[in-house]
């Protein structure tokens, strides 16, 4: 899928997305439970609780329990969504999450917020670089991390509709909205093209999609035709999509804003490796935790804004 990438101007976090897409799907499903960690007003799901107290339920500071709690509901014919910062929900739940929720492949909803270095000023600590890595391994679950607010929502409602097991992966940091067209449309699984080009592909997913838009129009000016391609979902990949970019371009780069290790840009050589070996540059956290700082000085420092990417890929490429 190509088109003209949006232009309203708009930033919003995808966070907020979530509480809002949840608000909504609560008046048309009464299934629809939400679980929190204490965190209902940094998750945004106090969102939920606001319109709908009797279906929202406080956990506290325990997000193994809520895990198990979440698993409870969705065997009772319940939709749950049990939200937390993605260091609680991934890190800190994970045996719950492996064991409570992926083993009997039950129909909870993972909604992390707060992920990557974009936490900014919360410090290394809080800065879940990993999470996605941990939930790729866990078999049957899938994995999606939305670039902006309209692919939030949309993937808030996919996964609502998705019998199984999804965790979905948010950002504290409101970033463009680059989805805002009529053509646009969300399907588990499969990528978009969202700029169409011969010399490299940048396969990206999250925050750092709008950047790679902007890293591809300053190679352009270079003379260097960038193919991006936004991955909302990293399990199951759209292999197919990214095997045929491969193949035309001879060249790709990964971008997120995650470890390199285990996450975007492990599925994608995983993908690759087997049916078009070609290079392979990981744009992400190199193997290194993160930092306390202001998001934007962060995402700076570690190469993930437009310019950052832009001077990666002219490395790589040698020019």
């Amino acid at each position: 899928m190509s088109g003209v990438i949006g232009t309203s101007g708009k930033k919003i976090a995808t966070r907020e997305s979530y509480g809002n897409a949840l608000a909504e799907l609560g008046r048309e499903n009464e299934k629809i439970v939400v679980l929190d960690a204490d965190l209902a007003a940094a998750t945004k799901t106090g969102i939920f609780k606001k319109a709908f107290p009797e279906r929202h339920i406080d956990c506290g500071i325990a997000e193994c329990n809520m895990m198990g709690i979440a698993a409870g509901l969705a065997a009772t014919g319940m939709v749950p969504f049990a939200s937390s910062f993605a260091m609680f929900a991934a890190g800190r739940a994970f045996e719950q999450v492996r064991n409570s929720i992926g083993y009997p492949h039950l129909n909870v909803k993972i909604g992390a917020t707060h992920a990557g270095i974009s936490v900014g000023e919360d410090g290394a600590t809080h800065q879940c670089n990993e999470d996605i890595a941990l939930m790729r391994t866990i078999p049957g679950m899938v994995v999606i991390c939305p670039s902006d607010d309209v692919e939030a929502k949309a993937a808030v409602r996919a996964a609502a509709e998705y019998d199984g097991p999804v965790y979905l992966r948010f950002g504290r940091l409101a970033v463009p909205v680059i989805n805002d067209r009529e053509d646009y449309n969300f399907t588990i699984g499969k990528g978009m093209i969202l700029r169409e080009g011969k010399d490299v592909t940048i396969v990206a997913t999250g925050l750092p999609v709008s950047s790679a838009l902007e890293a591809a129009a300053l190679l352009e000016k270079d003379g260097i035709d960038a193919e991006v391609i936004n991955i909302h979902t990293i399990k199951p990949l759209d292999e197919e999509l990214i095997t045929a970019s491969a193949r035309k371009t001879g060249k790709v780069v990964t971008v997120e804003e995650h470890s390199v290790i285990g996450g975007l840009g492990s599925a994608v050589c995983d993908a690759l490796c087997g049916s078009c070996p070609v290079p392979v540059k990981k744009i992400g956290m190199q193997d290194q935790f993160g930092e306390s700082g202001p998001a934007m000085e962060l995402i700076h420092k570690y190469g993930l804004d437009g310019e950052g990417i832009y001077a990666q890929v002219k490395e790589y490429l040698g020019r």
